[in-house]
């Protein structure tokens, strides 16, 4: 049998069926074994090619032809990181770093990367381009870089060298580039919305619509003492669990390490003063000033050479007119100084010290002499003429006037040297006994506390400090039950904390919330009742009851408000909402309706008439701070809808187990 069935798959009939078999293989199902091994993104956005954007999307003309962007899991978590430290600083104390790790808060922000990815894209696609002029002109606009209003390009390069990781210009100003081209088509998009008088004028009549509203409030419901059965408990217990969790909760041991309880240090004796006063005897020099004014010819550091020729040439002519004329150097400045900032008081610079100025012009004014007249002189914002008015030395504060500063500040540096060094201590009793703080508290001499337990985010004493907080409830402490690192709680002070319990979040047993279900149960009952209620007027009012005759059956007074508008508490900006929420009457009938109160009460309303707003009573102003912010949000919505639609024409793929 087996040999029969070989000699049937040996021929030419069974060559041509695997042939036309691996043709399939080759198009669906390959790119699994032979690229996923070597894929290494946290997602990867592809799409057509500008000529042939019906390409379809099979794997082989998908590799060869479709352009791509990728999300590296470097760049994923460096966004992640930025926007953790953001909402940390703008939540504070409430930020919840476990919360922060789910994996919907990390779709989040790869989607934003996505969204980045696909416009670029795009830009790319449509061959759209950044001019090194509008790459300058953006980074020259950075506060950041500016000095007095102005580029600097020392300020530049040291903000680049300080920044983390340090940049290169070439590095940043791709950055920007590609910034400015994943921003130009959106911007674009958002600019060119518009919106019409006639959307104004309808926007406007709604903003300024009054309506007439008669309405009567129903008190909150009285209390609901009527039995409960066991089986209304259980159901209620079960259909409402997630009432009825109990939060995580940590109690900690923990020992306080205060430097100000600590003993003070003894007294620094007279040769450690005058060593320090030695060694710190610049502190205790003041700085030499110089007292200046300047004339300055304003040019552009990039200006061509022919400007910047005439620019020192009429420096050089200002300098030589107050140096040999005898002309009043104020008088002059007033008259010809570009500078803004000093014109209008002669030119006058006040006293200066050495890193206060730009190093041309400070290294020219402290090579002057008193009552010298100096210039032309170059920096970045043009030429300076600089007059030497007066200089002042610096004056020495002696040792004896220094020591009650020096012994204060030794004093303080012998107590965080001690802090430190007890700390260091500390830190060795917990590596040599990382289970237990009863060694490091004995190093130290003090006591083991113990706080707990309590939630996170409640707690008081240690347990209300957020780093306190977030090591509490760390994996590491919680699973391991080590010692913590020591976490500062402010200068020379610092805790070191154990986890000794832990309760994870679980829904209480229903013997512990018993009371608490059969209380929502009455509460529940009570306000559905009064619901019923308010529904029961509200179809007496829709039959053509009118709204005062249902309240004087309530026992309550209905009250008639003319002239309402959005937002006013007539009673509650909540009932005021459901006023305009409601249809238009419409053949004298009034349109019912009720909201529900924050405080469990009712309001039972009936709108009676309709004014619509009036455009003309809209300043221009009005009209034009109207008419900008709908045409924003309208650009921005269309911007929006760009990213969606072109991540709707696009391949993403997602890797999840990289996030």
């Amino acid at each position: 049998m087996l040999q029969a069935l070989r000699d049937k798959t040996s021929g030419w009939i069974a060559i041509v069926i695997v042939l036309l078999l691996c043709i399939p293989f080759a198009f669906f199902g390959m790119e699994q074994y032979l690229f996923q091994g070597s894929a290494n993104y946290a997602a990867k956005v592809e799409a057509p090619p500008s000529w042939w954007r019906s390409a379809p999307n099979v794997w082989l003309v998908r590799k060869l032809v479709w352009q791509s962007e990728e999300v590296t899991p470097e760049a994923f978590r460096s966004q992640l990181e930025q926007v953790r430290q953001q909402q940390r600083s703008a939540q504070g104390e409430a930020f919840d770093a476990r919360d922060f790790e789910t994996i919907d808060s990390k779709r989040r922000v790869l989607d934003a990367l996505i969204d980045r990815a696909a416009m670029r894209l795009a830009t790319r696609s449509g061959g759209i381009a950044v001019s090194d002029a509008q790459v300058r002109d953006e980074i020259q606009a950075i506060p950041a870089f500016q000095v007095e209003g102005r580029f600097d390009p020392q300020r530049y390069q040291l903000a680049l060298q300080s920044q983390v990781p340090a940049r290169t210009p070439t590095q940043f100003e791709q950055l920007v580039r590609d910034g400015l081209q994943q921003a130009l088509v959106p911007t674009a998009v958002a600019g060119s919305a518009f919106v019409t008088q006639t959307e104004v004028d309808r926007l406007l009549r709604l903003l300024g619509e009054r309506r007439d509203v008669s309405f009567m409030a129903l008190p909150p419901p009285a209390p609901d003492t009527a039995a409960v059965t066991g089986a209304e408990i259980q159901a209620w217990y079960a259909a409402n669990a997630a009432d009825f969790v109990a939060p995580e909760s940590v109690t900690v041991e923990y020992v306080d390490i205060d430097g100000a309880a600590l003993p003070a240090p003894p007294a620094a004796d007279e040769a450690a003063l005058r060593s320090r006063y030695a060694q710190e005897q610049a502190r205790f020099v003041d700085a030499d000033q110089r007292l200046v004014s300047h004339i300055l010819v304003r040019v552009d550091a990039d200006a061509d050479t022919a400007a910047q020729s005439a620019a020192e040439a009429r420096a050089a002519q200002l300098a030589g007119q107050a140096r040999t004329t005898g002309a009043d150097f104020a008088a002059l400045a007033r008259a010809s100084s570009d500078d803004d900032g000093s014109k209008s008081g002669g030119g006058d610079l006040g006293w200066i010290e050495r890193g206060l100025m730009a190093g041309a012009f400070e290294d020219a004014v402290f090579a002057m002499s008193s009552g010298e007249i100096r210039g032309p002189v170059k920096t970045d914002f043009g030429w300076h003429v600089i007059q030497l008015r007066e200089i002042r030395s610096g004056a020495r504060v002696g040792f004896e006037e220094a020591r009650a500063t020096l012994a204060a500040e030794q004093e303080t540096s012998d107590r965080e040297r001690g802090f430190n060094e007890l700390i260091g201590r500390l830190v060795d009793q917990v590596y040599r006994n990382p289970g237990t703080l009863a060694p490091a508290a004995g190093e130290a001499g003090l006591e083991v506390r113990t706080l707990g337990p309590f939630a996170r985010g409640e707690g008081t004493g240690i347990a209300a400090n957020s780093a306190v907080q977030r090591a509490a409830f760390s994996d590491a402490l919680v699973q391991d039950g080590t010692v913590s690192d020591p976490i500062e709680l402010g200068s020379n002070r610092s805790v070191l904390i154990r986890v000794t319990a832990h309760t994870p979040r679980a829904t209480r047993p229903l013997t512990q919330v018993r009371d608490a279900v059969i209380a929502a149960i009455r509460t529940d009952r009570a306000s559905r009742a009064l619901q019923r209620d308010a529904e029961a007027f509200v179809a007496r009012v829709e039959k053509g009851e009118a709204l005062s005759a249902v309240a004087i059956s309530r026992g309550v007074v209905a009250q008639d408000v003319r002239a309402v508008t959005r937002g006013a508490p007539v009673p509650d900006p909540a009932a005021a909402e459901a006023y305009f929420q409601a249809p238009v009457p419409v053949g004298g009938a009034a349109s019912p309706g009720m909201v529900a109160l924050p405080d469990g009460s009712y309001v039972v309303f009936a709108v009676t008439a309709v004014t619509p707003g009036d455009g003309a009573d809209a300043s221009p102003q009005e009209r034009a701070a109207l008419h900008q912010q709908l045409q924003q949000l309208v650009g921005n919505e269309e911007a929006d809808g760009l990213v969606r639609t072109l991540r709707q024409r696009m391949k993403i793929t997602v890797v999840e187990s990289r996030l």
